[in-house]
């Protein structure tokens, strides 16, 4: 039998607020100002071209699906520092030593997104290797 603890761990995945307001509407557009990323950034973290980087409904599903993927993470640390936005964005934008000295905005420009999600993840539920 599954324990309680580990049934709710399921759930970590999703932020339980929108301190940030990502998910209010034109989810892509907030993720890309919110981390200050330029047209060339989004092109090359999400391996698209850059003529299909597009915020209206002909965006690519992919794209739209990756940065989605991002307002979550970004999210779950809004939620760590209590919904303080500033902190939230300055967590983003300085270096951190566990991460091998670069900051977790470069991590998503450099297509490491799914490393920062797992060390976001790791970090939340305690166990931060």
């Amino acid at each position: 039998m599954v324990a309680l603890a580990e049934r709710a761990e399921i759930f970590n995945t999703i932020p339980n607020h929108d301190y940030l307001g990502l998910f209010e509407a034109d989810t892509p557009k907030k993720v890309v100002n919110f981390l200050d990323l330029t047209t060339n950034e989004v092109s090359k973290a999400m391996g698209v071209s850059k003529q299909s980087v597009r915020y209206d409904e002909k965006m690519p599903k992919e794209l739209r699906q990756r940065l989605e993927e991002i307002a979550i993470v970004c999210e779950l640390v809004a939620g760590y520092f209590n919904g303080d936005v500033q902190k939230t964005a300055l967590w983003f934008r300085v270096n951190n030593p566990a991460l091998g000295g670069i900051s977790p905005r470069d991590m998503i420009r450099f297509g490491r997104y799914h490393k920062l999600e797992k060390f976001i993840q790791n970090a939340l539920a305690g166990n931060v290797a």
